[in-house]
């Protein structure tokens, strides 16, 4: 490069974006930069005005696990018994129930479709459980069902962004991150926030339902496998011990350390902590993960078997990881898209199928965390992205070959137990064919005000700013649904 192509590199390198941000010692770049790194923090010691600002209640409940029903289970299937829906079976649609309506595949005028599920009263509580899920109906007395939850979507992929994200559009954090952002992690070896999926397929929304969005990705879920190796390249390679991957490590990290110095990019310290980390559950997470640790009588009670990847040691993992710390656990098990276009998609056979897949273990998940004294501080929550329509779905006017429902976002149930929620009670009251919430009803905002509540975060002071706003997981809305805590 002659002299005067280097005075010409030199001087268009000086008045870059990143020269001025990475020479500034005062003045706007240092500010932006300052504020990057306090609101950066760590994930295992969040920065302290964090905290401060967002700790504003007496937290209930240490931990969060998340169980998902990928696809939208059937309300009126499982909890909310409507007799009267019932006695509409076959007949047509009344037109003002879908006037002016958007479904997500109903055309013309559909057929109502009754419960095709035995409906009883169990516990103290007298809580209505269908005959699908015999094993729960023993521990109705154990938990809070919200009967009108409601949401803004009515498609898989924007509802379930909503519910994790407080936003139907990718680019958000997702609530576990929140919750490390705002708490970090307990245990140094492991991840704040573990993400676990069973069944055919991920979740439609994919990996942005655990993701950091703008927060630093440090603050991202880990997804762990539910099979014979939970956590991928976990081992040494053959001929290497700990002390040349300690070696190794160092000098990577050295590289980038000297990278961070340079060009002072916060998401150079995530990536030293990432390896880190990496390199600390090299020891722990073998051990929690090993699901074969457990007893024989331990795995019968949630039906888990070492080494096959199910729903059922998906819970006995999730059990595991907040006994050692984890911060929020989240779980996947997709099928229950029950359109009745297939007999896996059914209600009458699909349905059933994936109702016996979860039963035995989420029972088991809430009776093991009482018995060892977790209960108490572990909130457990239980649903879909929405419910199912009273009324079959006819695809494109025609009646499907088995029994399903259409995509439903005006009321739907879930239930909570544990971490600070009163057991055995019902919040929230739908109409007689379980079509609108018309008491106590519950929108995603509301549920996720409350799990962070229960944390003791205040979901209003919970913020991170990006793009010359605060953002924060409730958006603009959400309120604490204080009627079913203790």
């Amino acid at each position: 490069m002659d002299p005067i192509q280097a005075y010409r590199h030199t001087l268009g390198a000086h008045q870059t974006r990143r020269h001025f941000l990475r020479t500034c010692s005062s003045g706007l770049g240092a500010a932006a930069l300052t504020s990057l790194l306090g609101a950066c923090g760590g994930a295992r010691t969040p920065a302290k005005e964090v905290l401060h600002a967002a700790s504003r209640v007496a937290p209930k409940a240490r931990s969060v696990i998340f169980l998902h029903m990928e696809g939208g289970p059937s309300q009126l299937e499982l909890f909310d018994y409507k007799p009267a829906l019932a006695r509409l079976d076959g007949q047509e649609c009344p037109p003002s129930l879908i006037e002016g309506k958007r479904f997500a595949f109903i055309e013309g005028v559909p057929k109502m479709l009754g419960p095709h599920t035995t409906f009883r009263r169990h516990g103290r509580s007298g809580a209505y459980v269908s005959d699908v899920l015999p094993h729960f109906a023993t521990i109705v007395d154990e938990v809070a069902f919200l009967k009108a939850v409601h949401t803004d979507q009515f498609n898989h992929a924007p509802a379930q962004l909503l519910f994790y994200t407080g936003h139907a559009r990718t680019g958000r954090p997702s609530m576990g991150s929140w919750v490390t952002y705002g708490l970090g992690s307990d245990n140094d070896n492991l991840p704040g926030y573990v993400v676990l999926v069973s069944g055919r397929a991920e979740p439609s929304a994919g990996k942005s339902l655990w993701g950091s969005g703008f927060l630093p990705t440090v603050f991202q879920g880990v997804q762990c496998r539910s099979g014979d190796e939970p956590v991928l390249y976990m081992n040494d390679p053959p001929g290497v011990d700990r002390g040349t991957r300690r070696l190794a490590l160092d000098a990577i990290n050295t590289i980038n350390q000297r990278h961070y110095e340079d060009v002072l990019d916060p998401e150079i310290l995530t990536r030293i902590e990432q390896y880190e980390l990496a390199f600390r559950m090299q020891i722990a997470a073998p051990e929690v993960l090993d699901v074969s640790a457990e007893s024989e009588e331990t795995r019968r009670l949630y039906g888990a078997e070492s080494g096959v990847a199910s729903f059922a040691n998906n819970c006995l993992l999730a059990r595991r990881l907040v006994e050692n710390g984890v911060r929020f656990v989240q779980l996947f098990h997709d099928g229950w898209d029950s359109h009745g276009t297939t007999e896996y998609e059914s209600i009458n056979y699909g349905f059933v199928e994936r109702c016996k897949e979860v039963d035995q273990a989420m029972t088991g998940l809430v009776i093991d965390l009482k018995r060892r004294g977790l209960l108490d501080d572990t909130l457990v929550v239980w649903g879909g992205e929405f419910g199912r329509t009273p009324m079959m779905e006819n695809r494109g006017g025609v009646s499907n070959p088995f029994k399903g429902r259409d995509h439903h976002s005006e009321a739907f149930t879930m239930w909570l137990a544990g971490g600070g929620v009163k057991p055995g009670v019902t919040y929230g009251v739908t109409d007689e064919i379980g079509y609108y919430g018309i008491d106590e009803r519950v929108h995603v905002h509301d549920l996720q005000a409350t799990i962070l509540h229960q944390l003791g975060l205040d979901h209003e002071r919970l913020t991170y700013a990006f793009q010359g706003r605060d953002f924060r997981l409730t958006d603009v809305s959400g309120e604490v649904v204080r009627a079913i805590l203790a």
